[in-house]
Formats: C-alpha cells, structure tokens, sequence
C-alpha cells in the first residue's frame, strides 16, 4: 500500500517556516558581511525588523541558530559535489572523483565564510549536538566521496589495502568508529579517505585563506593535477582480487 500522504501544514506552520528561512538567509547575509564569529542574533533579528526576544521564538539560543546554519552549510557543500559527481564532464578523461573535489573546492572559494563556519577556527563557547544534524550532514558529503573513491572495489580489496602495517590499537579504533559514509570502511581504507580528505582540503584552505595567492591564478590547475595523482595513489594502493584474497589467506 503506498504511504499516506502527509497532512498539509496549517497556516500557522507555513507562516512559521516562512520566518525561519528568513532568518537563516539573513544569518547567513550577516555571516557573508561580518564572518562567522560577529554572527548576533540582536544583530540578526534588527536585520529582519524584529526584537531579538521575537526570534527566540523560533530559535531559543544562539547555539540552535548555528546548528541550523552548519547543517544547512554541510548540505548546500554536499549538493554542489553530488551534482558534480552525476555530471558528465566536458573533459571525458576526468575521473568523477576529480570533478567532485573540484566542486568542493569552488563551493569554498564562492562561500568562504560559510566554509569557515564549518572548518575555521570553533566559534566561542559552541559544541555540536552529539550525533544531531551537523554530524548526519558531514555524512552524507562523506557518503559522496566514499563511494567516488572506492566504488568498484570489493571489501575484501579495501582490507588488503597498502597503508603500512597498522598498530592493533589504531585497527581496533578504527573498526569501532560509526560508519561515515554509505558503509563501515575497513580499517586500511579509512586511512586512505582520511590521508586523501587531509590533502583535499588542506588544499582548498590554503586557497580560501589566502595562502595561494603568489601562485597567480594557476591554483585550479594545480588542484587538479594533485587530485589527479590522489586518486591515483588511492588507488595503487589497493591490490587486485587475487591479491587481496592472498593477502586474506
């Protein structure tokens, strides 16, 4: 039987919701214009032509607004590397992988202010909710580049992957950890995602930042190349199936 179809919301509800994107959008505005940590719901709610006591009706405290504004960050960077991954380049030659951190690295240089909400310095006296929308956003962004980099590999393939001789302490660490992605990674291939997230985006801020600007525009160029060897190096380092099931015997 198909699902029912939800209720529609009352006038009520959709005038409710109606405030709250006004209010994200015009944090955000704030956020573009001042940077993450002059972010003010008084500064906020004047922006809208409301009292601050009128928005905490809608967000209780500060830390509900930035929770909001993270999640909604993490999931505007997801879409925009999501698209690029199902889009067929004009350069057929480009690995999707390629063109995924290429989105990821246009979406920081267009926003850098919401990239800093989300990897600058830790706003004053803010913490995450545990497990809350923050973390499930940063998952499925994770889930894309998971699948980009290891698709077509089987588990056994990604266990047998070259990363040097783990220590039973961080093995055991590593396969107890909650699945990032679209699934639990093996312990050898987590290192490889987080040795390929580190120089991905250890890239990227340097740009954002301004560390990158001696190089005079040729920033793009040197992202793809060394993304191109990334992934190339990924990938070397997981053996073929008769390998890895030596390896496992």
């Amino acid at each position: 039987m198909p699902a029912a179809a939800a209720p529609p919301l009352t006038l009520r509800q959709r005038r409710r919701a109606v405030a709250t994107r006004e209010i994200v959008e015009a944090a955000e505005h704030h956020i573009a214009g001042n940077g993450p940590a002059a972010l003010s719901l008084r500064a906020v709610a004047r922006s809208l032509g409301m009292t601050v006591q009128a928005l905490y009706h809608y967000f209780p405290n500060r830390d509900a607004l930035v929770t909001v504004l993270i999640t909604k960050a993490y999931d505007d960077l997801a879409d925009a590397v999501q698209r690029a991954a199902g889009t067929a380049p004009d350069d057929p030659s480009i690995p999707p992988f390629v063109t995924a951190a290429e989105a990821y690295r246009g979406w920081a240089i267009a926003h850098p202010e919401l990239f800093q909400l989300l990897y600058g310095t830790p706003l004053r006296d803010y913490a995450a909710p545990a497990e809350g929308p923050t973390t499930h956003a940063m998952r499925r962004m994770s889930a894309v580049f998971q699948r980009l980099l290891f698709s077509g590999f089987t588990e056994s393939q990604l266990a047998a992957a070259d990363t040097r001789t783990l220590s039973p302490a961080l093995r055991a660490h590593l396969e107890a950890l909650p699945p990032d992605g679209a699934s639990a990674l093996p312990a050898p291939a987590t290192v490889l995602m987080l040795s390929g997230w580190g120089h991905m985006h250890g890239l990227v801020v340097l740009e954002v930042f301004g560390h990158t600007s001696f190089m005079a525009g040729h920033t793009a160029e040197i992202f793809r190349t060394a993304m191109r060897d990334l992934l190339t190096d990924i990938h070397r380092r997981i053996p073929d199936t008769a390998t890895a099931a030596g390896r496992a015997g």
